[in-house]
């Protein structure tokens, strides 16, 4: 018996590439991981990571299939519940902070790592928050600008601010609780990828040039306090561990035992690689954090130029495949949301990619879809579901060079 014409579903067609985008990546991931047991400190399992990591994986991979069977058709009102849970979790690590700093002791599952109170650890691996946060701060961010355009009923520069009002109301709380942990490097992610919705969500532009401006009389103030008043820069830094990065970025060779030691030896493992590299495995540089903020610098050191260029090139066709979508699609809360997650993986990409060859200062950010952390990998992988289905159920991408 022929079923009911309600009953027959359209056929999806995502786009594969992504797929394989995502898949390479994470190929690439276990294999720079793998690389870089040698490195790792001593109390480190290097076997435990590529474990973890592709348990954590197959579990993205599961998380995003559900997501393409549910759809995106209750995303907003679903991302405003992981929000209040996720908001709850980071309060939870904010008493952790007090307690351990004021009472002398840590609650259940909470430890602070390297001075920072961001992670719940358990026996199976660890949990952090801000990591999802991110995500439904994204998502959320394209709802409220989808809601606000729809009903506003004239483009001025009030209507911007009620809109950038209503962003801060969700922004506000989960920002200090991050920034008190301190984890300014997922702050910056997330407020970068929301500075990116903004700019493209139809606001005026004399507020996109009013940010590029202060952005870069900001930047004329830092570098002329370093270079002529740096006792002055000292004192308004307060924390003298975030200005040492600085130093180490602009000094590092003055500073290479010191501030600069970790862009130091960045820079002499992928010099001395050359076009091949050294070798799977290869010692000829220790590089700390090898498998998460380095891992570039660990991938380069053992395969050259070509490995380098090969995640590069990596990166990018992920890139692309996320703009094809967001330039084809017909919503502009799907459009909004592509945007956000493109904004997102772009700074991270540039900034890792960017610290570790000096360009940048070393800043705690982690290479997306290639660093150790399965926090961050099943977050990408939530985000991937979501944008996926966007580019199943668009009429434009359907017509479009999908495998």
């Amino acid at each position: 018996m022929e079923k009911p014409l309600a009953r027959v579903k359209v056929p999806k067609r995502y786009d594969y590439l992504l797929i394989i985008a995502v898949v390479l990546m994470g190929m690439t991931s276990l294999l720079a991981i793998y690389s870089a047991f040698p490195l790792l400190n001593a109390d480190v399992s290097g076997t435990r990571l590529i474990i973890q990591q592709s348990m954590w994986f197959v579990i993205g991979c599961v998380v995003a299939a559900i997501i393409l069977y549910l759809g995106n058709d209750n995303l907003f009102e679903l991302a405003k519940l992981g929000y209040y849970i996720l908001l709850g979790m980071l309060a939870v690590l904010f008493v952790g902070k007090l307690t351990n700093a004021y009472l002398g002791f840590n609650l259940p599952f909470i430890t602070p790592v390297n001075g920072a109170v961001s992670w719940f650890q358990f026996p199976f691996g660890s949990f952090q928050p801000s990591e999802f946060m991110k995500v439904m701060l994204i998502i959320i961010t394209a709802g409220v600008i989808d809601e606000h355009n729809q009903n506003k009923e004239f483009h001025s520069f009030q209507s911007d601010i009620q809109l950038f009002i209503k962003i801060i109301k969700w922004l506000a709380a989960p920002a200090v609780l991050i920034f008190i942990q301190p984890d300014t490097g997922i702050l910056l992610v997330i407020l970068i990828a929301l500075a990116m919705m903004i700019a493209c969500c139809g606001i005026r532009r004399e507020w996109l040039f009013l940010a590029g401006g202060l952005l870069v009389a900001v930047l004329a103030v830092f570098f002329y306090l370093y270079y002529n008043h740096f006792s002055l820069l000292s004192d308004l830094f307060g924390d003298p561990y975030k200005l040492r990065r600085f130093v180490g970025w602009l000094d590092t060779e003055n500073n290479k035992i010191g501030a600069g030691q970790q862009l130091y030896t960045a820079l002499l493992a992928l010099g001395s690689a050359g076009i091949t590299g050294h070798g799977m495995q290869s010692e000829v540089v220790s590089l700390l954090e090898p498998q998460t903020d380095f891992i570039f610098a660990v991938f380069g050191q053992d395969f050259g130029l070509i490995g380098a260029l090969f995640i590069v090139g990596l990166c990018l066709f992920l890139d692309y495949r996320l703009y094809r979508i967001l330039i084809m699609s017909d919503q502009q809360f799907d459009k909004l949301i592509i945007c956000g997650t493109l904004g997102m993986l772009l700074y991270q990409q540039i900034q890792n990619i960017g610290m570790v060859i000096g360009l940048l200062p070393i800043t705690g950010i982690t290479l997306p879809f290639i660093s150790y952390g399965g926090s961050s990998l099943l977050s990408y992988f939530i985000i991937i579901g979501v944008v996926l289905n966007t580019s199943a159920k668009n009429t434009n991408v359907r017509k479009g060079f999908f495998l």
